[in-house]
């Protein structure tokens, strides 16, 4: 069963077993605007909990991407590499940054379930 969970810096991780898939929410895509570019990072590296794992760019600004929690990375999603729209068209699907084995699945308590993060949105 995955369970998706969520930071203050809008990225959120749907973990299955040892692997999370990650990427940004709805709220940073209509905060960031129209997405033109996307930066993945490498298969094979190694992120620490809260490391700059991807770059974001929009027609309004430039954003990092952190990794919700550590791992080494998986696979990478080249499809929004190639068409950065699929992010804001889906974000929370299709439009996924890149997938990790996670080196601590403890570090997913330390963030947001669906119902906390939908409240902090809220509170922003």
């Amino acid at each position: 069963m995955s369970e998706t969970r969520f930071t203050d810096q809008h990225e959120w991780v749907r973990v299955d077993g040892d692997e999370g898939t990650v990427g940004i929410t709805r709220h940073a895509t209509e905060q960031l605007g129209d997405i033109v570019f996307v930066e993945l990072p490498e298969i094979g590296k190694t992120l620490a909990k809260g490391a700059e794992a991807a770059v974001v760019e929009s027609v309004k600004a430039a954003s990092e991407v952190y990794a919700p929690v550590g791992g080494t990375v998986t696979a990478v999603n080249a499809a929004i590499g190639d068409e950065p729209a699929k992010v804001n068209a889906d974000p929370e699907g299709e439009g996924w940054f890149f997938k990790l084995k996670l080196t601590n699945a403890a570090e997913l308590s330390a963030l947001m379930t669906q119902a906390k993060y939908d409240e902090y949105v809220k509170g922003l």
